[in-house]
């Protein structure tokens, strides 16, 4: 009986009998990810686990009291604490973190040259603890409509935000490209990215 032997040739699965003849028997597109597996089997090794993702930490508590000193936007003392609160949670703080309006001398609702808030937040800090919280780094990146309720007029906010608050966190690669123009928000650019250590967002129930 004739032998038969099998070949691969490109991505087409072919065999041929002792007198030349060739039958094709699969034709399918091979993907490189299949083909690394195969090999990696074939070598007798099974690809490592990717590194646990989380890390532990704890929280802690951080009071400050937030002036602001702008040149182009002025806010009530309660849209300042609006504003605020808006940029410690988006930069990875404690969901029961809070800005409130601090002591102004104009009314609630109107604008103040001296505007100012009053923060109690809670960042986590990677730390080997008796009852840990699962942490882990998160990427952040503030610019105009991100979050949504950031605008241009927000800059120099941002900015202060940056020097003032944002060292309170635990933070990496910290890319601040904003550039604030005092009189105009014409020219003026918010972006700032960097990565947070955070609790990682819970997974969305599938309905």
């Amino acid at each position: 009986m004739a032998g038969w032997r099998c070949q691969l040739k490109g991505a087409s699965f072919v065999t041929q009998d002792i007198t030349g003849r060739r039958r094709t028997i699969v034709r399918n597109q091979l993907k490189v990810a299949v083909g690394l597996v195969l090999l990696s089997l074939v070598a007798g090794r099974v690809p490592a686990d990717p590194a646990a993702p989380y890390e532990p930490g704890i929280w802690q508590k951080h009071e400050y009291s937030l002036a602001f000193m702008g040149f182009t936007s002025t806010y009530s003392c309660d849209g300042l604490a609006a504003k605020v609160q808006i940029l410690l949670i988006a930069a990875g703080a404690r969901p029961d973190s809070r800005a409130r309006a601090g002591a102004c001398a104009s009314d609630y609702g109107r604008p103040d040259k001296f505007a100012r808030a009053d923060l109690t937040f809670y960042t986590l800090s990677p730390a080997a603890a008796e009852k840990p919280v699962d942490g882990a780094w998160r990427p952040v990146a503030l610019s105009p409509r991100q979050p949504r309720e950031l605008g241009t007029g927000d800059c120099e906010l941002v900015e202060q935000f940056r020097q003032n608050v944002l060292p309170m966190f635990t933070t990496r690669n910290v890319d601040d490209h904003t550039t604030c123009v005092p009189f105009q928000n014409s020219g003026s650019v918010i972006d700032l990215k960097f990565e947070t250590f955070t609790v990682p967002p819970k997974p969305r129930r599938v309905p």
